[in-house]
């Protein structure tokens, strides 16, 4: 474990492994450094890449300095671009795909960027939120009501069904993990605010993000995540979508497909 500083005295902690062109990996919501689907996905990539594989804060080994803020988790990307060398192939999952979208935009040296199905909302016959989302979110964890929270979380913002929740608490190991990361949902939940409304992206909201994105989406997922994935390829200017069946990520994620695009994009020219 390797430990940097962001900007406002977080510690925020990694794993490297692997040699060749600096790879950092950005997990999405109830996912840290150690998941296993990550710790393989960064085991599989490692052939090629130097992988930074981080803890977001507030999870695993990170730091959790206070009040939250999306700024505050942009430097902590930056933080990590720096620890390998000042600039990096990027590939963010879900809300960890808008975080690194955010970075980008932000102007961080992102060299090509990956976007696993981002949690948008664009259509309005599809399912979204409450638009009260982000505050019961964050008063359920306010209130220590952690179990609440995932199931609030899953089945509200995720769209899993209830009984999928039910069956995660009969796994005692599963639902541990979740437990341990369920403070920082209200993080992710402002990350994706404004996004999940059934409206169109805007147009230029991204227009500054000309680096070349791959835009990946499972064939298998929800049709939300689907249309979601599209319309970010259509907004920026730089970008390819990507649809193949093994690229969804709302079950187990298919490392080894996911390794082999990834590596497709990023060793390409």
């Amino acid at each position: 474990m390797h430990l940097v500083t962001s900007m406002d005295g977080t510690k925020i902690a990694y794993d490297k492994m692997g040699q060749g062109p600096a790879l950092i990996l950005v997990t999405g919501a109830f996912s840290y450094r150690k998941f296993p689907g990550q710790v393989q996905l960064a085991d599989q990539l490692a052939e090629n890449f130097t992988v930074f594989n981080y803890d977001r804060r507030g999870r695993g080994d990170s730091g959790d300095t206070q009040p939250y803020a999306i700024a505050r988790e942009i430097e902590d990307l930056q933080a990590i671009i720096n620890a390998a060398g000042g600039a990096a192939y990027v590939w963010g999952l879900s809300s960890g795909a808008v975080l690194a979208l955010q970075a980008a935009a932000d102007g961080a040296n992102i060299s090509k960027l990956a976007l696993h199905e981002p949690p948008f909302v664009v259509n309005a016959s599809d399912p979204k939120p409450p638009l009260d989302f982000v505050m019961n979110v964050t008063e359920l964890i306010a209130t220590n009501r952690r179990s609440e929270a995932i199931k609030y979380f899953m089945t509200k913002g995720m769209g899993a069904p209830a009984f999928v929740v039910k069956l995660m608490r009969l796994m005692p190991s599963v639902w541990s993990n979740l437990m341990a990361v369920a403070h920082t949902l209200p993080y992710d939940a402002v990350l994706l605010d404004g996004y999940m409304e059934g409206k169109p992206l805007p147009a230029t909201l991204w227009s500054t993000v000309i680096i070349p994105t791959l835009v990946l989406e499972g064939t298998e997922s929800p049709v939300a995540l689907r249309h979601g994935a599209q319309a970010i390829a259509k907004v920026l200017p730089n970008a390819k979508l990507l649809s193949k069946k093994g690229l969804g990520h709302t079950k187990k994620l298919n490392t080894r497909i996911i390794s082999t695009e990834l590596t497709a994009f990023f060793m390409g020219n």
